[in-house]
């Protein structure tokens, strides 16, 4: 549990600086350079997803229920994680609807796969990973959302064409990883039966 939440606070603080340091973020962007940079936070956060997945598989191991969720839940869990795949995508299609009017459908995507899966999954790394991720993602949407006002940001509408793409994309990224992806990288089957 320990590698879990030591990994979950290096990612959440990297991904919070925005929020909590944004003057020496962009004293240190300005310093390094906008490559410099992302090259640094990438390796950064890289680093705190290896030990929160190495931490959540090894507590998964020994787990500490706290609750029991209905089977019911993950069929509600698939179609959030159907809609949060659309929007991680929307983040990165240019010129979409979708990112139009949400304006940060990466963090909304967070929000909603976290969420998710807090109902379906009850035990102590559960609530640490995913109610420690849905938090962050709060935090983030909300301090966002005050950043664009505060700066007067405007999106372009988008075009329909680009929304569908998003679609359309995130469906397929989607079907792959809960039929095949999901088993793979974190051992366990969405859609098992039975």
């Amino acid at each position: 549990m320990t590698l879990l939440a030591a990994g979950l606070i290096l990612f959440v603080v990297v991904h919070s600086l925005r929020i909590f340091a944004d003057d020496w973020r962009s004293q240190m962007l300005a310093r390094l350079g906008p490559n410099a940079w992302k090259g640094i936070i990438s390796v950064i956060s890289l680093v705190g997803i290896i030990m929160m997945s190495k931490g959540y598989a090894a507590a998964r191991a020994a787990p500490i229920v706290l609750w029991q969720s209905p089977v019911w839940l993950s069929h509600l869990v698939s179609l959030l994680t159907l809609v949060a795949f659309i929007l991680f995508v929307a983040a990165y299609v240019p010129k979409n609807k979708i990112k139009f009017r949400l304006g940060h459908p990466m963090v909304i995507s967070v929000k909603i796969w976290a969420f998710g899966h807090l109902l379906a999954n009850g035990t102590l790394a559960d609530l640490v990973l995913f109610g420690g991720l849905l938090a962050w993602a709060v935090m983030s949407f909300r301090a966002a959302r005050q950043r664009d006002r505060r700066e007067g940001t405007v999106r372009p509408a988008g075009a329909m064409g680009q929304t569908l793409v998003a679609i359309g994309l995130g469906s397929v990224i989607w079907a792959w990883f809960a039929f095949y992806g999901h088993a793979w990288l974190i051992g366990v089957q969405p859609f098992a039966r039975g």
